[in-house]
């Protein structure tokens, strides 16, 4: 697949198309907030209040807020199907349908189409943040992040194959639309996290422009802010030009993007995005080569750092931690909460498998025609969109907080439920125990219903 038209690499990909070595592993690499060690991890961390994205963390080394399984016809397939629609309905806008979509699990806000984090049945994950740049943000309805986000992980088979999917979909529609359920617009500009069994990128936007960053080794988060600097390798064949004409940058120092296309008087927000994105710098460092999926899992709890989130009328909606083995004859293993406040959640398993199919209990409700996001003027009304889980374990948060003997017994279940998933994704990564694909694919719902009945 070609570079996406308006284009540019800046250095050459590298040998043979694959990533360097760790220098602490022969066997992996462990790419933002990934492990250093056997198999290769990847995590997303967000925040969003209750009608309003929010502050975001995402680390490769991703909430879900609603988890679904899809391929890009909407089916609950684990193999590529042929489109028979030429045009496919993305949030706001319309784009051209390809002939080949991918299994995908996703998790998104259930009032849009697209997904804030996501992975595939090929081992690709990626999640998204919120940016603001000099290029201003446009309200015009085109595609939102995460449908660029959805789009790629349903057309790639590999991260970098990704990049150029969101690349080339960014040249030809733009970016751009209300990413919150409410009247009154809150838009912005997207940076991405992509991975995959052997490498991963940075891909940062303001407007239609970009620029990539390739992690060749070690640990890598991103938080709501530029952070691609120096060290890119490949960007948009205008990005230089566009800054140089608009005065931000003189042509002659070092081009810095993020120094010349971020914001001189950023929001307040971004202040925290600042403090969270050092945070976890830190954290991983202090782990580097130990990290393990529950090591992620407990930095994803981190509520001193802000890493978590659960004050300011902001909370941890959801969080995912992604195993993505080099081995390819290994699956890879996607731990997904679907409820909000990772310390008080389970982190349930998901592996792609001929039995895989959704999970009925962390299925919003759909309104179809009558959806305020499909109606003019949109978001006029609201309607109530949780899921079965999500209620049950709001009940459980508050047994939590008003009963102390009950609630730690309740919290005692929810760790013993967690390290069986763990157990089970240890055992099968090693080969100890190898069920049947049906099996396999049957393996978060059944969790799920199990987290159901502690609940109940």
């Amino acid at each position: 697949m070609p570079l996406a038209a308006g284009s540019r690499w800046v250095r050459p990909y590298g040998r043979g198309g694959r990533c360097g070595r760790s220098r602490q592993s022969s066997k992996t690499l462990l790419l933002c907030a990934s492990h250093l060690a056997s198999p290769r991890m990847w995590w997303e961390e967000r925040d969003l209040p209750v009608y309003q994205p929010g502050p975001g963390l995402l680390f490769s080394c991703c909430p879900p807020r609603f988890p679904h399984l899809y391929n890009g016809n909407d089916k609950t397939l684990s193999e590529w199907t042929p489109s028979l629609l030429p045009y496919l309905q993305c949030t706001y806008i319309e784009v051209e349908q390809v002939s080949r979509t991918h299994a995908v699990i996703l998790s998104r806000p259930s009032w849009l189409w697209g997904a804030e984090m996501g992975a595939n049945e090929h081992g690709v994950c990626i999640g998204n943040e919120a940016v603001w740049t000099k290029e201003p943000v446009g309200e015009g309805e085109a595609l939102l992040g995460m449908d660029l986000l959805r789009l790629a992980l349903e057309r790639s088979s590999s991260a970098l194959e990704a990049l150029r999917v969101i690349t080339d979909l960014l040249a030809r529609y733009g970016q751009g639309g209300s990413c919150r359920e409410d009247p009154t617009p809150f838009c912005y500009h997207n940076t991405f996290l992509l991975a995959d069994r052997t490498e991963a990128w940075v891909l940062e936007t303001a407007g239609r422009l970009w620029a990539a960053q390739r992690i060749p080794e070690g640990a890598r988060n991103i938080s709501n802010q530029l952070s691609v600097g120096t060290d890119i390798s490949a960007e948009h064949a205008d990005l230089r030009t566009r800054a140089l004409a608009q005065g931000w940058w003189d042509g002659q120092s070092t081009f810095d993007f993020a120094q010349v296309f971020s914001l001189t008087q950023q929001p307040v927000r971004m202040e925290a995005a600042k403090a969270r994105f050092r945070a976890g710098q830190q954290l991983l460092q202090q782990q580097q080569g130990g990290i393990t999926a529950e090591v992620m899992m407990g930095i994803l709890r981190n509520k001193e750092s802000g890493i978590c989130m659960d004050s300011g009328g902001f909370r941890t909606t959801a969080s995912m931690v992604s195993i993505l083995p080099r081995d390819p004859t290994q699956p890879c293993v996607h731990f997904l909460t679907a409820t909000p406040d990772p310390s008080r959640s389970v982190f349930k398993p998901f592996i792609f498998g001929a039995g895989a199919a959704q999970a009925p209990q962390v299925l919003s409700p759909t309104f179809g025609a009558r959806d305020p996001v499909r109606t003019q003027p949109r978001f006029q009304t609201q309607v109530d969109r949780r899921h079965t889980l999500y209620l049950r374990h709001q009940v459980a948060l508050g047994l939590i907080e008003s009963e102390q003997d009950r609630g730690q017994q309740l919290r005692q279940k929810q760790r013993d439920l967690e390290q069986e998933g763990l157990e089970a994704a240890r055992r099968l990564l090693a080969g100890e125990q190898v069920p049947p694909p049906q099996e396999l694919g049957g393996l978060f719902q059944a969790f799920v219903e199990r987290e159901s009945q502690v609940y109940a």
